[in-house]
């Protein structure tokens, strides 16, 4: 496998030549900082890890994951007409099926895609043959990976060991660098740095832990079975002894599982409760509120993950295409773009082949309505009745990859000249003349019009005389 680098010049060491790309300024999505003033000394903390576990975030964050898991590859080649079919063949279709030992292309995409929504970085390590060519991708860890930026503006990246992506063990942390080249880096949006992307999660940091700290403190109010903390006061004069006897009686026979129960207070003692309910508080609300912001940096619309009700006049496919051009087509092109650079398609010998994601499993609709979908388009001569068969997985027909049309259908083209060849365009033929009246001044017609009467005369006469001879 051919990807390493050492960079050396002389008595120079990496470090000279290259320089760290700073991280001051959007590091901090990483670090959690104080939720109040003094948590950090009280060891009161929420790594991204707990803030992962939250049931909204860990939604958003698992539905785009899964739904770009979803979308398989489709190697293409580009016609001589233009149009795009699928070229399942070459030495880069193996790496799109299979994109290393451990992972199928499902889960590939999954963690890419979730390094990136989650670090806001996902790098993937190419592994090359002897030809050169691409056969293996691996996703690296983004924290076990530095991006460096050379004095002449070249681009490269420090990696550290990792056995499960076959990087060597025990290389020295200083010297592992590989260039772009061999590296394919999708990030999310840069606010502070070109190469360094800031994920979603960063800016549904502080709802997320508003939420969480109300789970939290839930949690701790129903697990006292629902007994609101408060206080006791006393008259003046008890002494602290007598007030810690009080004290332990108190959490002995009201507190935890006696929590409910009936409590008799003597000596003129009240009991002053702290706490407000759920009702007061308005949990419900606040949590809806900062739920709907936590969609927000994802571009999820909030009904999609079960928060508030679909809109009235919404259809099924309409709510698909909605969350679709809003939470994952730039992922998908950012996906498309990336491996036809990282993988050398559009230029040389792979000029007219490309990488696209089948966005079709997004887009399933219920058998009728698919069907009546795919009716129309063959009606309307789109596509070819094999090719409506396909989307239901039947086989070819006869015939069936031919497009029909009815046969008084004609193109635009000829329409528009259709007076000149269709007949009955055409201005009808004018009526012949009727003959002119036989001339029978000559002798010759004279003697034809004797004839012509004659000959009636004895058909006449013959015909009677037939009648008169047939019995009666």
């Amino acid at each position: 496998m051919r990807f390493l680098l050492e960079i050396s010049r002389g008595k120079k060491s990496a470090s000279d030549l290259v320089t760290h790309v700073p991280r001051t300024g959007f590091g901090g999505w990483r670090r959690i900082f104080e939720s109040f003033s003094g948590a950090w000394q009280k060891n009161v903390e929420c790594t991204q890890a707990e803030l992962l576990t939250y049931p909204t975030l860990y939604a958003c964050v698992m539905r785009i994951v899964t739904d770009m898991g979803k979308l398989p590859f489709c190697l293409k080649q580009q016609g001589d007409n233009g149009i795009w079919q699928a070229y399942d063949a070459g030495p880069l279709w193996p790496v799109l099926r299979k994109p290393n030992d451990y992972q199928t292309a499902q889960q590939f995409r999954e963690q890419w895609t979730l390094s990136k929504i989650t670090q806001g970085n996902a790098y993937a390590l190419k592994r090359r043959d002897v030809r050169g060519v691409v056969t293996d991708l691996y996703i690296l860890d983004p924290s076990r990976v530095m991006p460096m930026v050379t004095q002449s503006g070249a681009v490269y990246y420090q990696l550290m060991t990792d056995p499960l992506n076959t990087l060597p063990t025990g290389y020295p942390a200083d010297k592992l660098i590989v260039p772009a080249s061999e590296i394919i880096h999708d990030r999310c949006i840069c606010l502070h740095h070109p190469l360094i992307g800031v994920p979603p999660v960063c800016a549904a940091y502080w709802p997320a832990v508003k939420n969480l700290k109300i789970l939290m403190s839930s949690a701790q109010f129903f697990s006292n079975n629902a007994q609101p903390g408060g206080i006791l006061t006393a008259p003046a004069g008890m002494s602290d002894d007598d007030a810690k006897l009080i004290q332990q009686h108190w959490q002995e026979k009201y507190s935890g599982e006696n929590s409910g129960k009936v409590a008799v207070i003597g000596a003129d003692m009240k009991f002053t409760s702290f706490a407000m309910n759920n009702a007061d508080s308005q949990l419900v609300e606040q949590m809806r509120y900062s739920d709907e912001q936590i969609c927000q940096p994802f571009g999820i619309p909030p009904f999609k993950i079960g928060i508030g009700s679909i809109p009235a006049g919404l259809s099924v496919d309409s709510i698909n295409l909605l969350y679709q051009d809003g939470a994952l087509s730039t992922h998908i092109e950012a996906m498309e773009n990336l491996l036809d650079e990282g993988l050398g398609l559009g230029t040389g010998a792979n000029a007219k082949l490309g990488i696209w994601l089948d966005t079709m499993p997004l887009l399933r609709m219920d058998v009728g309505k698919q069907a009546d979908v795919e009716v129309k388009l063959v009606g309307g001569k789109i596509k070819t009745p094999d090719e409506g068969r396909a989307c239901f997985n039947l086989a070819p027909t006869g015939g069936g990859s031919t497009l029909w049309g009815q046969q008084q259908d004609y193109p635009l083209g000829m329409l528009a000249d259709r007076a000149e060849w269709d007949p009955q365009m055409q201005p009808p033929a004018p009526t012949p003349a009727p003959a002119p009246p036989a001339d029978y001044s000559t002798a010759e017609e004279q003697a034809r019009r004797v004839s012509a009467e004659l000959f009636l005369f004895k058909m006449a006469k013959a015909a009677r005389e037939d009648l008169n001879a047939r019995p009666h």
